[in-house]
């Protein structure tokens, strides 16, 4: 199957910007503003620049597997960045497929012979083994937005020449190329320009070069696994997380929804790493930080790919970092001799629609879904009872939303509710946004698995909650 290449879908319809506000000469306000702008700019493109020098003269090269030329031409191999001054600047749209791997000496065909005399299966510094994580991150400059797409590793697909499996064995039987075709395929035959494989052993150092991470634990959480030297042991609660302890949080499966919670785990880290991290200051520790994690990443992008990448993450709004999840339920025990995530086609047409540019006969145009068919779940921070939140569902049923429901609550306490896409569906989001007046949209999959929109209500709500009683009642 041929992959569509992402830059053939480039926005060309430029706008001339606003003219600003003329400035008096004699403001000396002004022109201190202008100066400290100037001097944030020179800084910034300073600290690129001798990131990418530092890292160009020291570091090995970043792609550590030997592809055939056939297996390059999986990937778009166009330029993405610009060239001279502007190498730290996008220039078309990315797709950025990232692999997580987690490697045991079982995985490999010829394991380390250190490994063979222990009680326990260690982990490998290794790219050969399953999956465990894959995303795919586009990076648009033309909407200035990075989008995030988990794909549960054992989401049930084809893969060419192996049949119908988990997708995460996809790196086993072909590498990063066999998986890039087999993630194509599987969302509609988008584009795939470049890879990254990292293996679980470099995201903890990559964690502890950052400085570890601020994250809410939204439980207590307890496993120990003797065959694999793994040891989960947290507490619920805001709190910074080291390298170690943030896998933790990330190989935790013990619980309802499994891989799918692991998911929502990622998704949260990595809000909290983008919050605290895209930075200037992080962009002049790059060389650092590569020199920590090199040897466990595996990468066909070049030095100045991925500082483009990381620039263009830094200028990002965090409003415009989305993270998605495939669609898909959890198969029944009858269905199959193994448990499987099952892909929902209509709704991954209409994903990559609405998020990734592709046409499809299902999901033509992006429109606003009926509120009357929306599921819509309540999940209350506050800690309140249920009559807490009975003038809000009065209202949303008021506006049309019918199928409306109270979940489980959510653990982390918000001073703004969240108002969650679920499924990637931002405008209904924005929505029902509109229609309380209150809340702050966000397009992710933290919330219930079963619902189009996700209500996570803060203290906000306290405040707007005698103005919802006073409109609802009869």
């Amino acid at each position: 199957m041929t992959i569509q290449r992402s830059s053939a879908e480039e926005n060309q319809s430029g706008k001339a910007s606003k003219p600003g506000k003329r400035i008096s000469q004699n403001s000396k306000s002004g022109r201190w503003l202008w100066f400290w702008v100037g001097m944030s700019g020179i800084a910034m493109v300073s600290a690129t620049a001798g990131a990418l020098l530092a890292v160009s003269l020291t570091s090995t090269p970043l792609q550590q597997a030997q592809l055939s030329p056939q297996e390059e031409a999986v990937f778009d191999g166009d330029r993405i960045s610009g060239g001279g001054l502007r190498f730290s600047q996008l220039t078309r749209p990315v797709n950025l497929l990232i692999m997580g791997m987690s490697v045991l000496p079982p995985d490999v065909q010829n394991p380390p012979v250190e490994s063979k005399n222990l009680r326990y299966l260690p982990q490998l510094n290794s790219f050969d083994g399953l999956s465990d994580v894959m995303l795919l991150v586009k990076f648009d400059p033309d909407t200035k937005k990075v989008v995030m797409l988990s794909v549960p590793r054992d989401t049930r697909t084809e893969i060419e020449g192996y049949g119908v499996k988990k997708i995460n064995a996809a790196n086993v039987d072909g590498g990063p190329a066999l998986t890039a075709k087999t993630v194509s395929n599987l969302l509609g035959g988008v584009g795939i320009d470049r890879y990254v494989r990292i293996n679980v052993l470099g995201v903890a150092k990559l964690i502890d070069a950052l400085g570890g991470v601020t994250v809410y634990v939204p439980k207590d959480m307890k496993y120990q696994d003797d065959s694999q030297h793994l040891y989960i042991n947290l507490k619920a609660g805001k709190q910074h997380l080291n390298g170690d302890q943030v896998l933790q949080l990330l190989r935790f499966r013990h619980d309802e929804l499994g891989d799918i919670g692991r998911i929502q785990r990622q998704q949260m880290v990595m809000r909290a790493l983008m919050d605290q991290t895209l930075n200037p200051a992080t962009v002049a520790q790059l060389p650092k930080v590569l020199d920590v994690v090199k040897e466990h990443i595996d990468t066909n992008l070049t030095v100045e790919e991925l500082v483009a990448l990381v620039g263009f993450g830094m200028r990002t709004n965090r409003s415009n970092m989305q993270m998605l999840m495939l669609p898909g339920r959890f198969s029944e025990k009858r269905e199959f001799d193994a448990s499987y995530w099952l892909p929902n086609q209509n709704a991954i047409a209409k994903l990559m629609t609405q998020h990734f540019g592709l046409e499809s006969q299902e999901a033509q145009q992006e429109q606003l879904s009926d509120p009357s068919s929306l599921r819509v779940a309540i999940q209350d921070s506050t800690g309140g009872d249920r009559s807490n939140i009975r003038p809000l569902i009065r209202a949303l049923e008021k506006a049309g939303y019918r199928n409306v429901y109270v979940s489980k609550p959510w653990g982390e306490p918000l001073e703004v509710t969240h108002i969650v896409a679920q499924q990637g569906d931002g405008n209904s989001a924005q929505s029902i946004r509109d229609t309380l007046g209150f809340g702050e949209v966000r397009v992710e999959s933290t919330g219930n698995i079963s619902s189009d929109i996700s209500i996570q209500i803060g203290q906000d709500w306290l405040q707007q909650k005698a103005i919802f009683e006073k409109s609802t009642n009869p």
